[in-house]
């Protein structure tokens, strides 16, 4: 029989990682229902990195289940004269990895942008510091950003999903059964795009025609 004791359970969980914690949930209910406890899983997340907070909340559950260095980045501003190139000599990361993380194509996707994510290649510039969960919109996936000039200018930079936190858990579902409908996927593709349209409907559908586009072009589909 499974201990059932919260206070239990919890001093226990404490000491688990993300993973642990995730199979840890599927035990029991009581197991769940503590396992799953924000505290819990966003000091697991953050704890092997010696974060100081993490602000904001992702569109998907499924961001917890990994809390590998590459779910963190540096957001970069783009000032004139950067490039990917020295971008990737300043961070001491590959030219690669930048493009990779960013969905860019070539070197020219730079210009067309107001920021790069940069790959975290030392852990320790995660100590002790802020990070903001987002869904960046070219990379098109959540991240726990990291501002070494700051916090994101705007409030709204701050978890794509902040345009729905209006809506009632009914219509919320309802939309994206909605978006799942149209674009014929699932839910969890369907939530993607409201998350990098932050919350517009119409621009989630338009973001999901451009990816089909260039699918075909890229000879991906």
């Amino acid at each position: 029989m499974a201990l059932s004791c919260r206070d239990t359970l919890i001093l226990i969980f404490q000491r688990l990682t993300v993973a642990d914690l995730a199979r840890a949930s599927c035990v029991c209910k009581v197991w769940n229902s503590v396992a799953t406890e924000d505290d819990l899983v966003v000091s697991a997340f953050t704890s092997p990195w010696r974060i100081k907070e993490l602000v904001g909340r992702p569109a998907s559950g499924s961001f917890w289940r990994d809390n590998g260095i590459w779910k963190f980045a540096i957001s970069h501003r783009i000032r004139r004269g950067d490039s990917v190139t020295s971008l990737a000599v300043k961070y001491s990361v590959q030219v690669m990895d930048i493009k990779r993380l960013n969905n860019m194509m070539s070197d020219h996707g730079i210009y067309s942008r107001d920021r790069l994510l940069i790959p975290i290649s030392n852990p320790e510039i995660l100590a002790k510091t802020t990070c903001y969960v987002e869904v960046d919109k070219h990379a098109k996936r959540e991240v726990a950003v990291l501002y070494l000039e700051g916090a994101p200018k705007r409030e709204q930079d701050v978890s794509g999903m902040n345009q729905l936190s209006n809506l009632s858990a009914d219509g919320k579902r309802r939309l994206i059964e909605s978006l799942r409908r149209s674009m014929q996927v699932d839910d969890g593709t369907a939530l993607y795009y409201l998350a990098i349209a932050e919350g517009d409907p119409r621009s989630a559908l338009s973001e999901f025609s451009a990816d089909l586009r260039w699918e075909r072009q890229a000879g991906l589909n």
